[in-house]
């Protein structure tokens, strides 16, 4: 079933919004911090988020790299997550708001 999701996402040119969908729901799936994020935007490899506390913002902060790790690991785990297509990026770096 995931071959033909992919191969339809594919066919369609979805690949770069498919993605995008799937890095977010890894960030919220890895760090828990969904429930505090109000903004997620993604571009070149960089996923801004935005949360509404400032304790989550400081505890994330310390633990960056680890969640960058984190985050590629279950993308690359992900059977819906397209990586051979050349819109298709991991995270290299998160920036909070």
């Amino acid at each position: 079933m995931a071959t033909a999701i992919k191969s339809y996402i594919r066919a369609m040119h979805l690949v770069a919004g498919h993605n995008t969908q799937r890095v977010f729901m890894a960030w919220d799936e890895v760090t828990k911090a969904g429930k505090y994020t109000t903004n997620k935007f993604f571009k070149d490899g960089i996923l801004y988020i935005t949360l509404t506390s400032s304790v989550a913002r400081n505890r994330l902060s310390f633990q960056l790299d680890n969640i960058v790790r984190a985050l590629n690991d279950y993308l690359l785990h992900d059977d819906l997550f397209i990586q051979d297509d050349p819109q298709s990026r991991l995270v290299t770096k998160i920036i909070l708001k």
